[in-house]
């Protein structure tokens, strides 16, 4: 068996990354989830092989823009690992401004046909996590660690 830190030399891991969080900067804020609703689960199940016909991948944000005449569309530019650039709408503009997501590590569903939406194929879909609050709908756009390279699947 081997220890612990010869696995991270092995897999190019920075040990520091890895070390707990000293208690000074580790200071999470606690959130009041008592106002919120979230959609009740499906009833209906998918079987096992529809679910794995889905290909959830990692993706960089290298570009994002407003969608001209729109107000809700944002265009990505992304990394998929591919090594070609992969283009997806999203309707999250109320929510964010696109120049606070570029660099981010996003979630989005690859195998998608392309959507023309304002002209433009949308090539994919980004994973959000949407609630209501207080009679509000609310949107976080799934963004993970940094350290997982374009392209990772997810399973």
């Amino acid at each position: 068996m081997k220890s612990l830190g010869g696995v991270k030399a092995e897999n190019g891991v920075n040990p520091k990354a890895l070390e707990p969080a000293k208690a000074e900067e580790k200071v999470e804020e606690k959130i009041d989830f008592s106002n919120v609703k979230i959609e009740p689960l499906f009833e209906e199940d998918v079987d096992f092989e529809t679910f794995s016909k889905s290909d959830f991948r990692a993706v960089k944000v290298l570009e994002c823009e407003a969608v001209p005449k729109s107000k809700k569309l944002l265009k990505f530019v992304l990394d998929d690992g591919t090594g070609e650039k992969r283009v997806i709408l999203s309707g999250i503009h109320e929510y964010y401004e696109p120049e606070e997501l570029v660099g981010k590590t996003c979630i989005a569903i690859v195998n998608l046909p392309p959507r023309k939406m304002m002209g433009i194929d949308s090539c994919g879909m980004l994973i959000s996590a949407v609630h209501e609050e207080d009679g509000h709908e609310g949107l976080n756009l799934l963004m993970v660690d940094n350290r997982i390279p374009a392209g990772a699947k997810l399973y």
